[in-house]
């Protein structure tokens, strides 16, 4: 009687550990079903609203900055979502940047095919920001479909000589670094004379006397300032590390080290047709020349003026951004190294 007992026991508990195992697998199905079915409820259009809205995507956005614009906007329902089927469907590489114009009522993968095929809004021109002279002067023929004669006349940096933020502008230098990054709207008789005086024009009311005078109280006049703030334009995308950053530089600046800035070097290859070496000699190279180039490297952004004129408090001397994407200071070289070893495998070679 005793044993039989004891394995009524034993049956008993393997039938409740059976009941509990089934129980918890359903549970576990029923959050699956659950998840998944969220998941295409969030791929829908986010409403029945055909409204176009204008959605810029800068250059160097991670899925996750773009997803969080999507949804700000009201174009889709869920960031996360978003950021799913970006991963699922191996897509992350293929978004890019521009202006785009964009209906709430459509998909997930409506928009998905829009951003990854580029297919930006015609009826405007967008300059992007960290984009070099060249650069914009392409985009302007091969995108906005003007002659190369008439953006070259375009160019010519005597013609705006009325705008303020031109003013501290060497004189003979070209207009590098001083095009904002903006979207502006066209039409069939816009001149790109029009386009290059509204961005310049944009310039100057993110110049402000604020700013202006941050650079003077940095030993910088406000053509350095651009300077400098598109090297940080240039060395890192995340707007939090760009004040730290700026103070690298400064601190470098104020102590007669170079700035051994890797997008310089990069610049004054490119500039003399060549491909983007730090080993290249020019002016521009600050890995062999101290002090600042000769100009700007590219045009810049808000957050890079402001980083110039409002650095972090810091006495960092060293910085190297990571395959991971963040940027990782230190005050020695053999820190450095030990970073740029540990976290720069890929971008570093």
């Amino acid at each position: 009687m005793k044993n039989y007992a004891v394995g009524s026991r034993n049956r008993n508990w393997t039938k409740i550990w059976a009941i509990l195992f089934l129980i918890l697998i359903l549970v576990f199905g029923i959050a699956i079903y659950e998840v998944r079915k969220s998941y295409y409820e969030n791929l829908k259009p986010a409403s029945a609203s055909q409204r176009n809205i204008l959605l810029t995507i800068p250059r160097g956005s991670t899925v996750k900055e773009i997803g969080s614009k999507l949804h700000e906007q009201g174009l889709i329902r869920a960031s996360w979502a978003f950021e799913w089927y970006v991963r699922n469907h191996d897509l992350r590489d293929k978004l890019q940047a521009g202006t785009y114009s964009l209906r709430s009522n459509q998909n997930v993968q409506d928009i998905i095919n829009i951003l990854t095929h580029g297919k930006v809004a015609t009826d405007l021109i967008t300059i992007l920001p960290g984009q070099r002279l060249d650069q914009i002067r392409d985009a302007l023929i091969n995108n906005a479909g003007y002659s190369a004669e008439s953006v070259d006349k375009a160019l010519e940096p005597s013609q705006y000589d009325d705008i303020p933020a031109l003013s501290d502008k060497p004189k003979g230098a070209n207009l590098e670094g001083y095009l904002y990054p903006e979207s502006f709207q066209r039409t069939a008789d816009t001149k790109p004379e029009t386009i290059i005086r509204a961005s310049l024009a944009e310039m100057q009311k993110q110049l402000t006397p604020e700013i202006r005078n941050a650079f003077i109280k940095q030993g910088l006049t406000v053509h350095e300032g651009v300077i400098l703030a598109s090297i940080v334009e240039q060395e890192v995308s995340n707007p939090k590390d760009k004040p730290t950053v700026a103070e690298v530089f400064l601190l470098r600046r104020k102590t007669g080290m170079q700035l051994g800035s890797d997008v310089t070097a990069f610049y004054g290859a490119l500039k003399a047709g060549n491909q983007p070496t730090v080993a290249f000699d020019s002016p521009y190279n600050t890995r062999i020349y101290t002090g600042l180039p000769p100009g700007p490297i590219s045009n810049v952004s808000k957050t890079s003026l402001s980083a110039i004129a409002n650095p972090t408090e810091t006495d960092y001397l060293f910085f190297v951004a990571g395959d991971d994407g963040k940027t990782y200071f230190s005050h020695t070289l053999a820190e450095h190294d030990a970073l740029t070893a540990q976290h720069c495998k890929v971008l570093c070679k």
